[in-house]
């Protein structure tokens, strides 16, 4: 079996297990279309019937023929119910399935490592979780809807024709593989092709996110033409692999209904010797063409269900290689919920690299005791970030330990680790909600008045106040019409409300002007009183009241001690900080 075909039998078997739970609604689809299909093959051998009553002019049975026809309509309704009632246990399963891949597809990305999400375009997951799923939808609607009632009308068709003549309804047996034939020669084509559609629709959606997101940046540094030559690229690639997608596929209709005429013509010619020979009557005859017509018509529709479902199967795969991606490393099944943490913090002998190759941080080692203000300071890429990362488990360290009140956090369940920092970044999160809602992210119980003393310590209650709707003003995740400083004070008043035990702070009050940010330093002065907090500041005047200062440079600590006693050493903290306040120009 080749490669594109042990991929698609794999992701047809995983595809069957999200339908297992759905096997009562499969049953019943598979009834209703018997039903339907059954009863549709069973009109032409009651217009036979009816052909048969009419001998010649002037002697025509029109009682027989009154009979047949209301045998007909009632079978007409019938079917016509059987279909809506397929039609419906379909839609149940297959939006459902969808709907569970799309569940786990989430759910997956909650369980996922931080390396993972850092190593692949928001866009592109986007795109596997929303247009992927929704062709899996089309591909599974149609595949339900038309295959089930395809492959049970080809074997009925082929059972009546068999009762009524065996001979012509041998000709068309010997016919039918031809269309296997050409079925299997385009779905093998449409395959890869349709692959390269959805992985490369995935990049253009990649891009166009990333572009949206930056397009000040794109603007301000004159890069449409650039940014528009690279779309151009990737949209060109996504027209020809479209284009070649289509063509094979388009390929199936006219191929089918050339093998279909062959079969309409041999019915028709050794059926109308065989009626002239007295072997079939001509009402018999009427029913073999119209077999004829609906035997070879449900080719037609599964060859195109079968193009649909290449792209399907295709789009599903991609949805599930990134649920069956490697979860982050789960929490030991004996490890300790983190209560009430003192704030002692070790890290002994630490290395960490992002690749293997190229590592960051070599033999790190800290004390940190309890209540203390440490701040880490130096050049862009020393390691400050990383080091918020794995203290915070974003990240695993390659050898060594950390350990918070002598208990290595791998040992500690990572929601109990996390829930002890209060957590500032530079960059903003907010999610679409009230302003009250963002700020009591933290802490669920707290009421709106503990949500407006803590907007008030950190001096964003005015700004607040002058909002259309004040606390429950509705903004979006980009914030609004708030300012970069405002989305600041937002997040800063979050952890204010929270209080946890340890409090990281990297780079919290870089969007907030010198003035607003003396009063939260006052602020951040009373938070962090009695615990651990951890500073990344580039402006050194935000540290100088911090216990210990790490000099951090390429992963290494070169320094630490007091603002002072670095002064005093005269080394590269002192260059740092001079470089920052001491104006050499002048």
């Amino acid at each position: 079996m080749s490669k594109i075909g042990k991929t698609q039998t794999a992701t047809i078997k995983k595809l069957l297990y999200y339908m297992k739970k759905y096997t009562p609604f499969i049953v019943l689809s598979l009834l209703f279309a018997a039903i339907s299909a059954i009863l549709t093959l069973y009109v032409p051998i009651l217009t036979g019937q009816a052909i048969d009553c009419i001998v010649m002019k002037g002697n025509v049975d029109f009682k027989g023929i009154f009979e047949v026809l209301k045998t007909m309509l009632l079978v007409v309704l019938v079917t016509a119910i059987a279909q809506w009632l397929m039609n419906v246990c379909n839609n149940k399963i297959t939006y459902h399935v969808v709907r569970d891949l799309r569940m786990d597809a989430f759910s997956k990305l909650q369980k996922l490592p931080l390396k993972y999400l850092d190593s692949h375009s928001y866009g592109e997951l986007v795109s596997r979780m929303i247009a992927d799923a929704d062709q899996v939808a089309e591909g599974l609607l149609l595949g339900f809807t038309q295959l089930f009632t395809g492959v049970i009308t080809i074997i009925g068709t082929l059972c009546f024709m068999v009762s009524i003549e065996f001979k012509i309804a041998l000709v068309v047996i010997c016919i039918t593989p031809a269309s296997l034939f050409v079925a299997a020669f385009i779905a093998k084509h449409t395959f890869s092709m349709f692959k390269l559609q959805s992985e490369t629709r995935g990049k253009q959606t990649a891009f166009i996110e990333e572009m949206i997101s930056n397009q000040k940046v794109v603007q301000a540094f004159g890069q449409e033409k650039e940014v528009l030559e690279k779309f151009d690229e990737v949209n060109e690639q996504l027209k020809e692999y479209s284009l070649k997608a289509t063509f094979y596929s388009s390929l199936t209709n006219p191929c089918t209904r050339f093998v279909n005429s062959l079969v309409y013509t041999g019915v028709g010619i050794f059926g109308a010797v065989s009626a002239v020979m007295g072997g079939i009557s001509v009402g018999q005859l009427a029913s073999f063409l119209s077999y004829a017509n609906q035997y070879t018509k449900p080719f037609n529709e599964i060859s195109g269900v079968v193009t649909e479902l290449q792209n399907a199967l295709a789009c599903a795969g991609r949805i599930l290689e990134l649920i069956e991606e490697e979860p982050q490393i789960p929490d030991d099944k004996d490890a300790v919920i983190l209560k009430d943490a003192q704030g002692n913090v070790s890290l002994e002998h630490v290395d960490f690299a992002y690749k293997k190759e190229k590592p960051l941080i070599e033999d790190f080692n800290l004390q940190v005791h309890p209540g203390q203000r440490v701040a880490i300071v130096g050049p862009t890429g020393c390691g400050k970030t990383t080091l918020i990362n794995l203290l915070m488990r974003f990240y695993d360290v390659d050898k060594g330990s950390i350990q918070i009140d002598a208990e290595d956090i791998r040992h500690i369940t990572r929601k109990s680790l996390r829930s002890s920092y209060g957590m500032v970044l530079q960059e903003t999160w907010l999610r679409e909600g009230t302003i009250l809602e963002n700020i009591r992210m933290g802490a669920k119980n707290a009421t709106r008045e503990d949500v407006i003393q803590a907007a008030k310590a950190t001096h964003a209650h005015s700004f607040i106040k002058r909002l259309p709707n004040g606390y429950d003003t509705v903004i979006t995740e980009e914030g609004g019409g708030l300012s970069q400083g405002q989305k600041q004070l937002l997040c800063i008043a979050r952890v204010m409300l929270s209080l946890p035990p340890m409090l990281i702070l990297d780079e919290a009050t870089s969007s907030i002007d010198t003035r607003t940010e003396l009063k939260i330093q006052n602020a951040f002065a009373k938070m962090m009183k009695g615990r651990t907090s951890f500073i990344v500041a580039h402006r050194l005047s935000t540290i100088k009241e911090a216990d210990i200062i790490l000099v951090m440079k390429d992963g290494h600590i070169l320094e630490q001690g007091s603002h002072e006693a670095l002064l005093a050493k005269n080394g590269f903290y002192a260059t740092l900080y001079n470089s920052q306040f001491v104006n050499s120009g002048s």
